[in-house]
């Protein structure tokens, strides 16, 4: 009995191993999937097209993986080598850093946490095991040493004189990627307003204020009460905007979005979304939301996987587009694709092509694509980043 005791242990032991050593790299091909594997053709005028544009992402969750991101992985939806070759200048690495159990669309409690078992897994500092915060800082500094590491291939972006000098070598040197970093939900501030400044001087450009749960702030689209801004939502808004960071109302309840919209005084955005006007769902925006969001400059980037556009293929991303276009003009609408977000898309970052023939083929102009797939994405990075 005891031999048999002592084998028990010895196999939980090296399983518990196995799991921290190769656990995650296991796990995340099941999560971050693709319905088509690469390499992705396009025909010849959107592949000509593409490589003409400069295209820009305000949406993708790759910090949260184990994978290095100057590595081309076999698996998942993004990293700098397939970023290069789907021409994509610029990305938006968002952080998430609280997900709860039983993940739903409609309605999520605020006391449960499935991050915290992937982080032990991918052997994070045990720091993140415990702070939400520290979860934020550490992707930060995971995308700072990437860049470090890059040889210039990888830049962070933190102004908007940094953009412009990025984009005048990004004229001359394709191969390469500018990084700016996002918050998904502020629970990560830990209920504490000088958290703000912290993640900023961490090098937070773009927030958003709720993600799947009513936080401290305010109400979640996905929440249990889906309210407004709090008193403490207010200040946090009103201290993003004098630190020049974008409020991101991706997530947000109807409620928090009219508040913000209310007491803004700068543009929004909604990084990655779908529209009711095409897909009727808790999360997506109405027109009349839409078109708020455009008053005040702000674009909304239009996700690629099936919950906000009712469907994975380029065809089904290009007509959210085009009613997004229709309600609140091209100058508004942009990429939010979602990507390693635990999402199943029809292509990763290297077939962004794909998605360029399918604005083609829903009857967009070259002039207006190049506005959706990353114009107007940089006007507002542009407008909002501090300007050193």
């Amino acid at each position: 009995m005891r031999r048999l005791a002592l084998g028990l242990l010895l196999a939980l032991l090296i399983g518990g191993a196995y799991l921290l050593a190769f656990g995650s790299r296991h796990l995340e091909p099941r999560i971050n999937t693709l319905a088509h594997a690469a390499p992705y053709a396009a025909s010849a005028r959107a592949t000509q097209l593409h490589q003409r544009l400069i295209v820009a992402d305000l949406h993708a969750d790759t910090l949260l993986w184990s994978r290095d991101l100057l590595e081309r992985a076999s698996y998942g939806h993004v990293d700098v080598p397939r970023l290069i070759q789907g021409n994509v200048a610029v990305q938006v690495f968002a952080a998430p850093t609280k997900t709860p159990r039983g993940l739903n669309y409609e309605r999520n409690p605020a006391n449960s946490d499935m991050l915290t078992a992937l982080l032990v897994l991918q052997r994070w500092p045990p720091a993140t095991w415990t702070s939400l915060t520290e979860r934020a800082l550490y992707q930060a500094r995971k995308l700072r040493e990437a860049a470090a590491r890059s040889n210039g291939a990888l830049v962070l972006i933190e102004s908007a004189s940094g953009l412009d000098r990025y984009l005048a070598r990004h004229q001359q040197e394709r191969d390469t990627v500018g990084g700016v970093l996002a918050i998904e939900g502020l629970h990560a501030l830990e209920g504490k307003l000088s958290q703000l400044d912290a993640l900023y001087e961490a090098g937070y450009r773009m927030m958003g204020l709720t993600h799947f749960f009513d936080n401290e702030v305010g109400g979640s689209a996905h929440g249990i009460e889906k309210g407004g801004l709090t008193e403490f939502g207010r200040s946090v808004v009103r201290r993003m905007e004098e630190l020049r960071i974008t409020v991101d109302l991706a997530h947000a309840s109807p409620t928090v979005i009219n508040d913000v919209l209310e007491i803004s005084s700068r543009p929004v955005i909604v990084s990655h979304t779908g529209v009711k006007g095409t897909c009727a769902g808790t999360r997506n925006l109405s027109d009349e939301h839409v078109r708020r969001i455009a008053r005040s400059g702000g674009v909304i980037g239009i996700g690629f996987w099936g919950g906000p556009v009712c469907g994975i293929e380029p065809a089904s991303i290009a007509r959210a587009i085009r009613h997004t276009v229709g309600v609140a003009g091209v100058d508004h609408v942009a990429l939010g694709s979602d990507f390693d977000g635990a999402t199943r898309t029809a292509f990763d970052a290297s077939g962004l092509a794909r998605l360029t023939e399918a604005l083609l083929a829903e009857g967009f102009s070259e002039g207006e694509i190049h506005k959706i797939m990353g114009m107007n994405q940089l006007r507002l990075l542009r407008q909002a980043l501090p300007p050193n």
